[in-house]
């Protein structure tokens, strides 16, 4: 199917330095993105804690005992 001088050019053009200084370029950035992104969302999670706790929560002093004491309103 292909010819000779065909096969020969695609040998050369795939194996010239300009295609593999760009695929190990491409590479490299690919790398770094994935890295960029995985530490992205390690930290997003991190921070997502203490965003969820309210300051009412902070506020309220700890008893000495884990029991909820209900509060009686008057009718």
């Amino acid at each position: 199917m292909f010819s000779n001088e065909i096969r020969k050019l695609l040998i050369e053009v795939l194996g010239s330095w300009q295609v593999l200084a760009v695929t190990v370029v491409l590479v490299i950035y690919i790398s770094l993105v994935n890295y960029v992104a995985r530490i992205y969302n390690s930290n997003s999670r991190k921070t997502l804690i203490p965003r969820i706790k309210s300051k009412k929560a902070k506020a309220l002093p700890h008893s000495e005992t884990d029991e909820l004491e209900l509060e009686e309103t008057p009718k």
